[in-house]
């Protein structure tokens, strides 16, 4: 049998408010995550049903709930957002393409096929040729052709 679960009056008046105030799906899942085992006694399991959720992610959104330093209201952590994948930074990415443009102020127009070839020896892996036209377009260069 699982121990019984403790919460603090001050967590279920966070959680009430949280889920009367919710303006996204998460944000009400998170409040329900901590109520529905405290009224009713019921189990993870029973909860992540009731919820439409895994018993892990249950767990998941109680822990978000309780992180110490983190009102429960706020909802930014709800949407991940942000470069995960990234090969280099903003930053080192235009400083990267700075350069080309400098070979094309000097009339030396570089293709693409040169700039693929150079990123790679950059970050030091082999790269699609689509992340070379993603990059520059970012930068606002012009759309180029492979061999142009």
């Amino acid at each position: 049998m699982a121990r019984p679960a403790h919460y603090q009056d001050e967590e279920l008046a966070w959680a009430k408010l949280l889920i009367e105030t919710a303006t996204t799906v998460q944000q009400l899942k998170r409040g329900q995550a901590m109520l529905l085992p405290a009224l009713t006694g019921a189990s993870m399991d029973t909860t992540a049903t009731l919820l439409g959720l895994g018993r892990n992610q249950v767990y998941v959104l109680r822990r978000q709930f309780r992180t110490p330093g983190q009102a429960p209201l706020l909802g930014d952590q709800d949407q991940r957002g942000g470069r995960r994948r990234e090969l280099l930074s903003l930053e080192e990415e235009a400083r990267f393409v700075r350069g080309f443009i400098e070979q094309v102020k000097q009339g030396d127009a570089p293709t693409i096929a040169l700039i693929h070839v150079a990123l790679e020896e950059k970050v030091g892996k082999r790269v699609p040729r689509s992340t070379v036209h993603r990059m520059l377009g970012r930068h606002g260069w012009p759309k180029l052709s492979a061999d142009a």
